[in-house]
């Protein structure tokens, strides 16, 4: 089918090697123009365009207006950009607008290289389909059981996302068909390529309907993509993006890693202790600004919001107290942004991690100007750490992480400011009346004149105490809870498709403290004990340590390799769950895994393991010195 395709090709298809060449070499800076004003202009249903009002987002980028308007359009299309640049708006929108929500049946595919790009995806899809009544979509990826994925592939869903190597195992099962697929979408095809999935990405290609569009996305476009290209697309329209990508070098970048529950408080411990003359603080939502201005005002900081729906009297106004010093915070959207120049900003922070890293240097490029130094701060989800990566890779420019100012410091800060106050008054202000006040009061009452002004202080503090407690700060210090202490369970649950192996519950001294998930340990313990994926039961993570169920029989030697594997750089330490180490904190409870896998038995296990006895529950190992 392929080589036939190829002569077509050859005889005329209007799409080949050289031309590909040629278009790609043509491409202007005209297609990284101002985006239009609302994704309105763009022609997508008022289900998307309600949902896109609800969740913030104001303009399109570059890449989505192009691909937007090509897909809508009915075009396949080649879609050059780096990783979150907002590809995934640029093809789930139009293509989900395509979709008809009365055939229950796969009408759209998109193959991502890795499981966490597939669930992403899947998720953003998800969100964007919020008004679609009775849509469906569906993440399918390798190391999770097929009966997870048959139950809704047999009900029906209208979209799926998945790994090549899973999607390829369903279509040869045929538990996926592809009759009425109406679009295809590979994302980051250069690295399903780098990862080896490349011929199964052309396998299941070969298995699409005559009439069907696509859309391929590539960070690089390396031959054997070109020729993917050549071989399948039609006629594509080639979109590519030319982003700014150098940040100046007065500016000192850093980040913080953390949850959005703990970045309020965390933007305030920051605001107390940093030096800031004026500051700008970016986020996604236009209902955010006013949300953010709103808390940090009531934390006593002069913050303002503009977005959107600011009148441009309000607008201006807000601005101007803004450069002349009454203002010294502005949390604002991207868009609302556009145009500022306040030579007094000294620090920006990213309190919503941008959505490409052209907005993200757009953003912090509002300080560090004219040589003077610029602070910017970049606020870090843990499944926003690869877009943080990624703008790490294209400004090649490494963000150094930070760490939160301790107790200690912050009261060392609120010291030195009360002391400050007390010398400005002093020196600029008027004290006649209140020096005679607290003459009379002295003598009337005969109390030392420090404690009158300590009276006074703590009168002007008012509720707020002056001094953090840090014991009680170090109680609430991100990733800890004050939740009750629970007893967990010691006896192991049995595996799902193998209830006759006895198995036992282990304790790993690594939880959600160290930012470790389900998969990290289902990988650590399949590919360096060589324990197959079938017999790894139950995964519970608390904040301190982590609870796995293995056979009951495993090897002395097995269990000595897997206290010495590491894992973030730290070792497992994996010992039995006994009553003397089973406490842990009922909040503390995060990431839940039912193992026991009913599917291939070496997802997880290098390639040069998969030809092994693959009936086998471990190897004997000897444990690493």
């Amino acid at each position: 089918m392929v080589d036939n395709k190829l002569k077509n090709i050859e005889l005329g298809y209007n799409f080949g090697l050289s031309s590909f060449r040629a278009t790609m070499s043509a491409m202007s800076d005209k297609q990284a123009s101002a985006p239009s004003s609302s994704f309105k202009n763009l022609g997508l249903s008022n289900n998307i365009i309600k949902v896109l009002d609800e969740i913030g987002y104001e303009t399109p980028s570059a890449i989505q207006e192009q691909c937007i308007t090509h897909l809508l359009d009915g075009q396949d299309i080649i879609g050059q950009a780096q990783t979150g640049t907002g590809k995934t708006a640029a093809f789930a929108l139009p293509l989900l607008d395509k979709i008809d929500l009365d055939n229950n049946q796969v009408q759209l595919l998109i193959l991502a290289p890795t499981r966490e790009l597939a669930i992403q995806v899947a998720e953003a899809i998800q969100t964007y389909s919020r008004h679609l009544k009775g849509f469906h979509v569906l993440p399918i990826y390798g190391g999770q059981s097929y009966d997870v994925q048959l139950r809704p592939l047999k009900r029906g869903v209208h979209a799926v996302v998945g790994t090549p190597g899973r999607v390829m195992d369903h279509i040869k099962r045929g538990t996926l068909k592809l009759d009425n697929l109406k679009a295809l979408v590979l994302d980051e095809a250069d690295e399903m390529l780098r990862m080896g999935f490349i011929d199964d990405v052309k396998w299941v290609m070969e298995k699409l309907p005559e009439q069907r569009q696509i859309a391929l996305f590539s960070a690089t476009m390396p031959n054997i993509i070109k020729r993917v290209a050549e071989t399948f697309l039609n006629n594509p329209k080639i979109v590519q993006i030319k982003t700014k990508t150098a940040t100046a070098p007065t500016i000192t970048q850093r980040y913080w890693l953390g949850s959005g529950g703990q970045k309020l408080d965390a933007l305030t411990r920051i605001l107390e202790v940093e030096t800031f003359d004026a500051m700008i603080i970016f986020v996604r939502t236009k209902t955010a600004t006013t949300d953010l201005a709103e808390k940090l005002s009531a934390r006593g900081f002069s913050a303002d919001a503009i977005n959107g729906d600011i009148a441009q009297n309000q607008r201006e106004r807000i601005i101007n107290q803004y450069k002349q010093g009454k203002i010294d915070i502005l949390i604002a959207t991207d868009v609302a942004a556009r145009g500022l120049d306040v030579e007094r900003i000294s620090h920006v922070i990213n309190y919503d991690i941008p959505q490409d890293p052209e907005s993200y240097v757009h953003r912090i490029g509002r300080t560090g100007r004219a040589g003077r130094t610029g602070q910017a701060i970049l606020f870090v989800a843990p499944r926003e750490r690869r877009m943080l990566k990624t703008i790490e890779r294209i400004t090649r420019q490494p963000i150094e992480p930070m760490q939160l100012p301790t107790a200690k410091i912050i009261n060392e800060q609120r010291v030195n400011n009360f002391k400050q106050r007390i010398t400005e008054t002093l020196s600029n202000q008027n004290l006649a009346v209140f020096e005679e006040l607290l003459l009379e009061f002295q003598k009337e009452h005969e109390v030392d004149t420090f404690k009158v002004a300590a009276a006074l202080a703590l009168m002007a503090q008012g509720s707020e105490p002056l001094l953090l407690d840090e014991k009680a700060f170090k109680q609430a210090e991100f990733g800890a809870s004050s939740g009750k202490k629970i007893t967990v369970d010691i006896e192991a649950s049995p595996l799902k498709d193998n209830p006759q192996v006895p198995m036992k519950r282990y304790r790993i001294a690594l939880g959600n403290r160290d930012r470790i998930k389900p998969g990290n340990i289902l990988g650590a313990i399949a590919n360096e004990a060589e324990i197959s994926s079938q017999f790894i039961g139950s995964i519970q993570i608390f904040q301190d340590f982590t609870t796995v169920d293995l056979p009951d029989e495993m090897p002395k030697e097995t269990l000595e390799v897997l206290r010495n594997v590491r894992v973030f750089d730290k070792k497992l330490n994996i010992e039995e769950l006994t009553k003397k180490n089973n406490t842990a904190t009922a909040k503390e409870q995060s990431d839940n895994f039912r193992g026991g896998f009913s599917d291939r038995k070496d997802r997880g296990k290098p390639r040069r393991n998969r030809d092994r006895d693959r009936d086998r529950k471990f190897t004997k190992r000897k444990p690493k010195r």
